[in-house]
């Protein structure tokens, strides 16, 4: 592992797909330090994309990944930063690899930091999906599209963590023992 990554045991929790009790390392992939700007988010979808792609992400779920990255550092700016342009994100991004087999891909993980407005985790609650109107439903989106979805404030900073692990390929009937 380079000098410049980071790695830790994660456990997985109840999500989408779940492999209960599966151990994951995480590396670091890329860690962009950006300000609040609208303009930037055009750069971070192309570098998350190719991240995601390179990562044997298939194109539905980099769509799904990129989206709610993006909507999570739209809401950042709007509401964290209401709306303040030049302020402080940092993303970073990790590629996941199970404890047992090191050397391949099992997903990606994104933290976004922001020093903005301090966040109630528990009074995050999107819209109503039958109240039809524009808007709202991005928090929604990123509990769809993602495994995991954690909310936190920690030094002064508040902390989004969000994972998409890569599907498990399923084994074919009969292919067992041969």
């Amino acid at each position: 592992m380079s000098t410049g990554a980071r790695t830790k045991a994660m456990k997985r929790s109840n999500g989408k797909g779940t492999r209960p009790d599966q151990q994951f390392q995480a590396d670091l992939l890329l860690k962009l330090e950006m300000k609040s700007n609208p303009e930037t988010l055009c750069l971070v979808r192309a570098t998350l994309d190719r991240a995601a792609e390179t990562l044997n992400f298939h194109s539905a779920e980099r769509r799904a990944i990129v989206r709610s990255v993006d909507e999570a550092l739209a809401n950042v700016m709007r509401h964290a930063y209401e709306g303040k342009a030049g302020l402080p994100i940092v993303v970073t991004f990790r590629r996941l690899y199970g404890q047992n087999h090191p050397q391949t891909s099992a997903g990606i993980e994104v933290l976004l930091e922001d020093r903005g407005v301090a966040l109630n985790p528990a009074e995050l609650q999107g819209r109503a999906l039958e109240d039809i109107k524009p808007g709202g439903l991005g928090l929604h989106f990123m509990r769809q599209s993602m495994d995991e979805v954690e909310f936190k404030r920690k030094h002064g900073k508040n902390q989004l963590r969000m994972v998409k692990y890569l599907a498990v390929p399923k084994t074919a009937p009969g292919s067992e023992g041969e």
